[in-house]
């Protein structure tokens, strides 16, 4: 009945020497790595290692055990408190038990007959080889030293409308690539919805230096824009139509749930807005690109995405938990579907709080320990119905003092800007509408 015993003392006799095999790495810790870690864990790809087989896994044994035991990895940072994710990342407590079992008893590799089939790379697609790729149309040089907005606008000659359940995009060299998104555009001179330029009621508020862009220091200061007495400031209040498709480090593919899909209209072209991050290398090229997926044909529902920012706020130096609010009041019924936070070096912690009519409040999602380094999507298992007259409050917090590792610079006052070692606020926001709508018409799936 050793099978019935709690599982901590099922396993203590393992370090003791007996009989009870270890786990192996072919038999029982390849299919989890292969399940949950392979993403990322492959060669080319954005982890320091590749776990597709027991050669290069097996020196990082006990690193992979510390960071499974603590829940580091892999990389999942709401609280379990509040709401159900349908990409929820974190291991069961059957799964670490076996990585923890494995390490302690030595790491063996086990019969390699055992092994299961690798996961298929999809020539580096996460979803597998799209139907269609666009990409920004020539090989880009990165000039090292400096981080850069850089913005490429490909047309994608369709002649129908497209309808895509998913886009992925493919950064064409991770090591310069930080994030992208991919915006439609109907000509070369448009700006997308997640550009700068095309938001002009802010050119009075900024500066721009090169390809980059900032909030002036003289700007007026607003940190909660949730305030009744909020000044009139642009994007401060209602929302923005969000990207296409996005990539951030961490961040799964844009995969819509079923029954829904986006719509590309014909002669549409895709801005691709990419961020490179500073490097030291000289000779670096890029030529990102993003695939799209059809669905079967025209959807229950049309997905959408709304981005909330906020541009006005100011972190003091030294400020350890800086509070920036930003609102969104709800004007319609809208089903949210996910959430995606943004923000830099100093960001701390994010609370998405939805105050129902009823004055009824319930936190959708809190995110305690943000990381710049793992920007993760979070999409409800269960989408949430927004009444028309509800409030979604969103709370940030930033760290700039001496006690935030990654922090730049403490001694700074931080606004809202392009670079890393800069800030932002951004969300992004899935939703439908509750009930189905009229499709855009002839929009073809070949």
């Amino acid at each position: 009945m050793r099978w019935l015993l709690p599982l901590g003392l099922a396993l203590a006799p393992l370090a003791a020497g007996a009989s009870t095999p270890a786990p192996t790495f072919s038999k029982d810790v390849a299919p989890i790595f292969f399940r949950h870690c392979a993403g990322c864990h492959r060669p080319g790809e954005i982890a320091p290692m590749s776990l597709l087989d027991y050669q290069s896994a097996r020196p990082w044994a006990k690193a992979i055990r510390e960071s499974v035991a603590a829940g580091r990895m892999p990389p999942w940072f709401a609280d379990p408190r509040y709401g159900r994710f349908s990409n929820d990342a974190r291991l069961s407590p059957q799964e670490i038990a076996t990585i923890k079992a494995w390490v302690d008893g030595g790491a063996p590799e086990g019969d390699r007959r055992h092994l299961p089939p690798a996961p298929e790379s999809g020539d580096g697609w996460k979803l597998g080889p799209p139907d269609i790729v666009i990409d920004i149309g020539r090989d880009f040089r990165v000039q090292p030293g400096q981080d850069a907005y850089e913005h490429f606008v490909a047309p994608t000659n369709f002649t129908e409308g497209k309808w895509i359940r998913a886009a992925e995009i493919k950064p064409g060299n991770r090591r310069v690539v930080h994030h992208v998104h991919v915006s439609m555009v109907r000509d070369e001179g448009e700006a997308g919805s997640t550009s700068i330029e095309a938001m002009t009621d802010l050119t009075r508020f900024m500066i721009r230096e090169g390809t980059l862009t900032r909030v002036r220091a003289d700007a007026p200061v607003v940190n909660d824009a949730c305030a009744p007495d909020t000044p009139p400031l642009p994007y401060l209040r209602g929302a923005q139509e969000g990207a296409l498709a996005s990539f951030l480090p961490g961040r799964q593919p844009d995969v819509f749930p079923p029954g829904t899909a986006k719509y590309i209209p014909p002669g549409t072209k895709f801005e691709f807005v990419v961020h490179y991050a500073r490097i030291e290398e000289e000779g670096q090229t890029d030529r990102t690109a993003v695939g799209l997926y059809l669905a079967p044909g025209p959807p229950a529902r049309v997905l959408r995405r709304m981005d909330l920012r906020n541009f006005f706020f100011q972190i003091p130096p030294g400020a350890e938990r800086h509070a920036v609010r930003r609102c969104y009041d709800f004007e319609r019924d809208q089903l949210l579907l996910s959430f995606t936070p943004h923000m830099h070096f100093r960001g701390k912690d994010v609370t998405y709080e939805l105050v129902h009519p009823d004055g009824r409040r319930e936190i959708l999602l809190a995110v305690p320990d943000y990381h710049f380094d793992w920007q993760l999507v979070y999409r409800l298992r269960e989408p949430v119905l927004a009444r028309k007259g509800s409030r979604l409050e969103v709370t940030t917090h930033y760290d700039n003092s001496v006690n935030n590792r990654a922090n730049p610079d403490p001694r700074a006052t931080v606004r809202w800007g392009d670079k890393s070692e800069e800030e932002m606020m951004s969300n992004w926001i899935e939703w439908l509408e509750p009930e189905p709508q009229p499709a855009p018409g002839n929009a073809s799936v070949r």
